[in-house]
């Protein structure tokens, strides 16, 4: 018996969700079929929109602090609230003009970064990233924090996560990810360059090799499409419908094999939120961190892995004739090559999380007021040496390769670091790995997304992330798991 306060909440929140509905429908349009003339008329509708999801919201905080004294509350109840509760914090604080603004400006700042990218010109940026920056330290000031002005920015994103958590995660990581990397670059096993990413593929045929994929995957075809962007990403309309973009850049097919991989881990987490859950504040993943942990689980323990290369062999053989020259061995260590490269999205597992530290770093500089935008290429290139010894040649190697500033995601990347600790997480909950590989021996792709939707995405957002990591592993955000992963894999 849901408690009528509850149940109140939720028949209001339909508003709210219809809003959001919208706002998602037009957001992947923006990204995938809008012409870039109407990122001005879309920003100002997206703007209105955003104004009206605000004031719905708020509409449901009487009933909310209601809730929040009643007795009795089951689990699925005490997380509808504290969700809304972590909503109306927001749109309490940050006034509806500074809501639209914020939506206009991204709106309009996505589209100017595509063509700044292209251009490899951070010039062309630099104004539109001068008024984000401005428009986020408001929101950081307005939430309010304690400590260092980027806690309310990462909170946002991972809930209950500090720079002190990020810092630890980071000075425990970094160091021994170092070490290993040293040690896999001495042995030369995992090569550092291989023929196959010199060669360039056909488009159509790829697509056929992605469609063939998310077939592979048991992707719903009729909850799910795939469509084609700039920077692959994951939107989450609805419980019964999600889509994911890909990307075809002409060479090096794992590039768009493994995008493909990557967004469809983030859709297998969305499709398998518990029914009761559609229509709800829960009708989410549990982070930022939870959700890039299962398209990390699926692209790199899953994907990257010696069985899963021999279920591509038929897709690969058919559709790339180029590929039959390459044994299954020979592919494995095409999708395993270990070197220092300048982009996040084509890093390899060992050097993945020195991305995200860069960016870590020079954002949280960027909120402090430490740097100014004007000074983020020479920043971010001065930061991408420290960490790993190479130097962007451009700024589309650099600080334009991401869209996340363009749309105002400040203290999103350090999630990607907490993907990866929390697949090594499922990775070690899962024998170290051994049931993950009898699974894909047996072709057995569904008892995998069994244990993943019994365990973590039948819940959605009904527990923190750090309480959900609790509940599933006994432990949370431990950079050992992904340490010894590392090590199995790469120097066992």
């Amino acid at each position: 018996m849901v408690n009528p306060v509850v149940r109140d909440i939720l028949k209001r929140y339909t508003q709210v969700w219809a809003l959001g509905h919208s706002m998602a429908v037009l957001g992947w349009d923006t990204e995938t079929h809008m012409p870039e003339a109407g990122s001005k008329p879309r920003g100002m509708a997206s703007g209105q929109l955003a104004v009206l999801a605000q004031k719905a919201t708020v509409s449901l905080d009487p009933l909310v602090k209601k809730a929040e004294k009643a007795r009795n509350l089951d689990d699925w109840e005490m997380g509808i609230v504290r969700v809304l509760r972590r909503s109306l914090d927001y749109y309490l604080k940050i006034p509806p003009e500074l809501v639209d603004e914020i939506q206009r400006v991204t709106t309009e700042a996505t589209v100017v970064w595509r063509t700044a990218r292209k251009k490899s010109d951070f010039r062309l940026f630099r104004p539109h990233l001068e008024n984000i920056v401005r428009l986020q330290r408001e929101v950081a000031d307005r939430l309010g924090y304690s400590g260092h002005p980027y806690n309310a920015l990462l909170d946002m994103f991972e809930e209950g996560f500090t720079v002190s958590d990020a810092d630890d995660v980071y000075a425990a990581l970094i160091p021994k990810s170092r070490r290993i990397l040293e040690k896999v670059t001495a042995e030369g096993i995992y090569p550092p360059k291989h023929p196959l990413e010199s060669v360039v593929y056909d488009t159509e045929a790829m697509a056929r090799v992605n469609g063939d994929v998310v077939e592979l995957l048991k992707m719903p075809a009729d909850r799910f499409r795939m469509d084609v962007s700039t920077h692959p990403f994951t939107t989450q309309i609805a419980s019964d419908d999600v889509r994911i973009t890909t990307r075809y850049e002409g060479r090096s097919f794992k590039e768009s094999l493994f995008s493909t991989i990557h967004e469809s881990g983030h859709a297998i987490y969305g499709l398998g939120v518990g029914a009761k859950l559609a229509y709800t504040p829960l009708a989410d993943g549990a982070s930022y961190g939870v959700h890039e942990s299962q398209s990390r689980f699926w692209e790199n323990v899953v994907g990257r892995s010696r069985e899963f290369v021999r279920l591509l062999r038929p897709t690969l053989g058919k559709n790339l004739p180029f590929v039959k020259r390459y044994d299954d061995e020979q592919l494995y260590l095409y999708f395993n090559t270990v070197r220092k490269s300048f982009i996040r999205v084509e890093a390899d597992e060992l050097t993945y999380n020195f991305h995200t530290a860069v960016r870590y770093d020079v954002e949280k500089k960027i909120i402090a007021g430490e740097v100014t935008p004007s000074e983020v290429p020479e920043i971010w290139n001065d930061t991408f040496d420290e960490y790993l010894g190479v130097r962007p040649k451009n700024d589309a190697e650099g600080a334009l390769q991401d869209v996340h500033w363009s749309g105002g995601s400040f203290g999103y990347f350090a999630t990607y670091t907490l993907g990866n600790i929390v697949a090594a997480m499922i990775w070690h909950k899962m024998k170290d790995g051994d049931a993950i590989r009898e699974a894909l021996e047996k072709k057995d792709i569904i008892s995998l997304k069994k244990w993943l939707g019994t365990n973590i995405h039948r819940y959605g957002a009904t527990y923190p992330p750090k309480v959900l990591q609790t509940k599933v592993f006994g432990e949370a955000y431990n950079t050992d798991r992904l340490l010894a992963y590392f090590e199995k894999k790469f120097l066992a």
